[in-house]
């Protein structure tokens, strides 16, 4: 009679165990599904307008800190330094 239950244990054992897998395997494939069905990600061309966005915002930023510094920063600069060391007193 051990032996029996022994048996049965077993047996009910790699049935549990089987369905398991089949469940598992199951919510894969869904999940799989899901993921190959969803539109929802970004693409190749929204990721290069933003760096082409970026890129081009950046050149105008420091075009016009260079412009900013050629034209009246750095003269101005220039003039007070020669002033102060022009001193005649």
């Amino acid at each position: 009679m051990r032996k029996l239950f022994i048996k049965a244990k077993s047996k009910v054992q790699a049935a549990v165990s089987a369905v398991r897998a089949a469940v598992t395997n199951i919510k894969t494939v869904t999940c799989v599904r899901t993921v190959l069905a969803d539109n929802r990600a970004e693409g190749f061309v929204d990721t290069a307008v933003k760096i082409l966005m970026a890129v081009v915002i950046g050149a105008l930023v420091l075009g016009g800190l260079y412009l900013l510094f050629s034209g009246t920063i750095l003269p101005e600069l220039t003039r007070r330094i020669q002033e102060m060391f022009n001193y005649r007193g």
